[in-house]
């Protein structure tokens, strides 16, 4: 159980430090459905592995500069206090609030995911201005409800919020979108994982055999995310969260990756050459953006 929990952790953790995403929608599914561990176990070991491996993969990112301080404070402004209230919930009040929860999750998740692939088909081909702009009361409320969900459920740090934040910045590229998001976990999920330390149930067992997957996982895929193309990261994720979504939901984990599989060759298709060489090219000299690839504007 111990190597099949830190091949958990690796996979988790290289896949937040590509992604930004996967941490909790994917630890604390396969602790509870295929090591056995119950729902709030689950959550309160998840959470406090977490605050120890996101600070590597933050680092890196602020190392490299690929971090958009401005929204990480005003998302902490919202999640802190949130994320403590629901640390607080999920411990007094058991399992029950966090299955629901975990349902609005899924949810919201796979309809990420689908927004996703139709943003990347309209906005193929277009060249993003590269201005970031800043939105203080959506982007409070983004995180309020993010660090409520991540303080009950363990989810949402990088699921909800990486593509809450393409939603509110299609100017941000996949490399300062994976930092920002990354960066705004730390103290949300310190957080969370304090209040779970208080009033949950955390097996340091577990703690230790995830973290010694997830730490040098997330440091190599932070290393490699900011040089990966963001084309390839954005169709990885739009497959991510289709199976952290399906995941959530209690779809098996055949499915799941079916789903996703579908997801992310329907991403790869819609931004292929094949479906953008009808569009006007874009200026010579712009780099086609990750983050023209995802938002509402």
């Amino acid at each position: 159980m111990d190597l099949g929990v830190t091949l958990t952790g690796l996979l988790t953790g290289l896949l937040v430090g590509l992604t930004g995403m996967g941490g909790g929608a994917l630890t604390m599914p396969l602790l509870t459905l295929v090591f056995g561990v119950p729902p709030l176990a689950a959550v309160s070991t998840d959470l406090v592995a977490s605050a120890v491996m996101k600070p590597v993969g933050a680092a890196v990112h602020l190392r490299r500069r690929t971090v958009h301080l401005p929204t990480v404070g005003l998302l902490c402004v919202g999640s802190l206090p949130c994320a403590a209230i629901g640390s607080v919930l999920a411990g007094s009040l058991g399992a029950g609030t966090g299955t629901v929860l975990k349902a609005v999750s899924a949810v919201a998740v796979l309809l990420a995911a689908a927004t996703l692939v139709v943003r990347m088909y309209l906005d193929r081909g277009r060249s993003a201005s590269g201005e970031q702009r800043v939105r203080p009361v959506p982007t409070v409320l983004l995180g309020a409800v993010a660090g409520f969900i991540v303080g009950t459920t363990s989810v949402g740090s990088g699921s909800i919020v990486i593509v809450c934040l393409l939603l509110l910045d299609r100017a941000m590229n996949s490399a300062r979108l994976v930092g920002t998001d990354l960066v705004q976990a730390v103290p949300l999920v310190l957080v969370a994982a304090l209040g779970h330390l208080l009033h949950g149930e955390v097996h340091f067992g577990l703690v230790g055999s995830l973290l010694a997957g997830s730490l040098p996982g997330v440091l190599a895929g932070a290393l490699l995310s900011a040089r990966i193309p963001d084309r390839p990261v954005r169709v990885l994720l739009g497959g991510m969260l289709a199976v952290t979504g399906s995941m959530l939901l209690g779809l098996g984990a055949a499915l799941a990756a079916a789903l996703g599989t579908v997801v992310a060759l329907a991403a790869a298709i819609t931004t292929s050459e094949k479906f953008s060489r009808d569009r006007a090219p874009a200026p010579a000299g712009d780099r086609i953006d990750a983050g023209a690839e995802g938002g509402t504007g």
